[in-house]
């Protein structure tokens, strides 16, 4: 108690302002390995020391990394509990599995491109799209397909309103759907960092344990609750679920399929194009990459329809062939950080190993057309075994093996329902340009 002209006044309540705070965002202020603060730089404590010394009044000014105090300290809100620096630092419960969820903001596909009518004077109310049905997201947008009724709306999206990157509200609902899915309910203790921005991140790891009870719901399910998926549609983000471990960042082999993955065609289609028959083929092919048929069966199939054609339509598709945006400059990295890579495709072998050759992998495995060696031209059979689901499976633990790699340092990447035994026994499973069994499976 003070008193001001002999009257007594109450000391004023400590406020916890933003300034009070470390940062500039409650992101900031808890995100791991946060960077030196300005004023905090090696160089900057030198000058001030030689400044202070040529004026006689040198004062020791400690030099710390960390923008939390000496003891870290916990922010608790809503019986969520966020760590305020690196765990390493602070550790948590001795013997508690970890979860490892990266966050990725989807800013190359806004789910709401348009304006709204009264923030623009140049949009016009009668153009803004009606209820749809985004790519992938059902295996039809036609809602005249549906035999019963359409499904339900979609969350409505909620980037839009708070910034189209990975807000401090975003990551709120994020570790608050995970306490909602404790059953019975057990408080988490979590730590994040951002991996690209630190003021807008479109990339963020989030570190929470203890997972929930595997009894009430096992890590697949989790991976595929609908709580998840609702949070994801929200906020316009992907969410990679992970269990955290020595392996989890140490790869070592990766294992690519090549149509639609490394290439952003499906070679058998293009032949058909050559041949004039793509519809028939393209038909075949979507329905066997989505699991809706036998690949061994579907791809025999195909082959047959390709009778007749030159064996150097092979030559003729290298020019026709895209690699995928990205695919040369990851290969290279990889690479360079001493990766073994393999392409497993279900396509043919001509232009895998072409594709190989360009992009510097270690192995390449596809089928082999039968070739007529009179007329040299497709007879419209296969040679040698075909690298269906179960072969590629078989093929990347052969090639773990081999180099001495265990299969939790294995990435694996595909698209299709033919990919996904391989990316379950690799120790992460990547789905690009996936359809739509895949999504629901990955």
């Amino acid at each position: 108690m003070s008193t001001e002209n002999g009257v007594p006044t109450r000391a004023g309540r400590p406020l916890l302002r933003h300034s009070s705070m470390t940062g500039g965002s409650y992101i900031q202020d808890h995100q791991d390995y946060r960077p030196m603060q300005k004023d905090q730089a090696i160089d900057s404590v030198l000058e001030k020391n030689q400044d202070a010394n040529r004026s006689g009044s040198a004062t020791l000014q400690s030099l710390d990394g960390s923008s939390v105090g000496r003891s870290p300290s916990r922010i608790k809100d809503s019986g969520i509990v966020h760590a305020m620096s690196h765990h390493n630092c602070q550790p948590g419960p001795d013997k508690v599995e970890k979860l490892v969820a990266t966050l990725f903001y989807k800013s190359a596909n806004p789910r709401h491109p348009h304006l709204h009518p009264d923030s623009s004077h140049e949009s016009n109310i009668n153009k803004l799209p009606g209820p749809s049905l985004s790519a992938g997201a059902a295996p039809t947008v036609n809602m005249e397909n549906y035999p019963l009724e359409p499904p339900a709306p979609e969350p409505e999206p909620l980037d839009h309103l708070y910034g189209p990157y990975i807000t401090q509200i975003c990551l709120t609902y994020f570790l608050q759907t995970l306490t909602e899915l404790q059953h019975p309910f057990q408080r988490i203790t979590s730590s994040h960092r951002c991996l690209d921005s630190r003021d807008y991140p479109r990339v963020m790891e989030v570190t929470f344990s203890p997972p929930p009870n595997p009894e009430y719901l096992t890590f697949n399910d989790l991976r595929r609750h609908e709580s998840i998926w609702r949070f994801e549609r929200e906020w316009n983000v992907e969410v990679v679920l992970q269990r955290e471990s020595v392996f989890r960042k140490h790869k070592r082999l990766a294992v690519f399929d090549m149509d639609s993955t490394l290439i952003q065609q499906e070679v058998i289609d293009e032949i058909a194009k050559y041949l004039g028959v793509e519809k028939e083929v393209s038909t075949i092919t979507s329905r066997a990459m989505n699991g809706e048929l036998d690949f061994t069966a579907s791809l025999k199939a195909r082959v047959a329809l390709l009778k007749g054609i030159p064996y150097d339509v092979f030559e003729k598709l290298k020019s026709v062939i895209t690699i995928t945006p990205g695919a040369q400059g990851l290969c290279k990295a990889l690479k360079r950080l001493g990766f073994k890579m393999a392409v497993l495709s279900g396509g043919f072998t001509p232009l895998a190993e072409w594709l190989a050759g360009q992009l510097g992998l270690d192995y390449c495995y596809a089928n082999d057309l039968d070739v007529d060696p009179s007329t040299s031209t497709l007879t419209g059979t296969l040679t040698g075994p075909i690298v269906n689901a179960e072969r590629k499976a078989l093929l990347l633990a052969d090639i773990a093996s081999r180099e001495g790699i265990p299969l939790q340092q294995v990435l694996a990447v595909g698209d299709g329902a033919n990919d996904l035994p391989m990316m379950a026994k690799a120790g992460l499973g990547v789905a690009f340009n996936a359809k739509t069994l895949v999504q629901l499976e990955v």
